[in-house]
């Protein structure tokens, strides 16, 4: 996976860091893995809808 660089408010995010106990880029690993998860769940769900909504198609394609 390539490096991903995120430029962070310093002061905020070390105080912020310094008390959870967790180093500045333990806390931007973990909001973006929280975005992505996010976003997989919302990903998930419409295309869980699409294929309802079109099921009738997709089996007709599958056969």
């Amino acid at each position: 996976m390539p490096e991903l660089n995120i430029t962070l408010p310093d002061d905020e995010w070390a105080a912020l860091a310094d008390a959870q106990g967790r180093s500045v880029e333990d806390l931007a690993l973990h909001a973006l893995r929280r975005h992505a998860c996010t976003e997989q769940s919302l990903v998930r769900h419409q295309g869980t809808q699409l294929a309802l909504r079109h099921a009738s198609l997709l089996r007709r394609l599958g056969e």
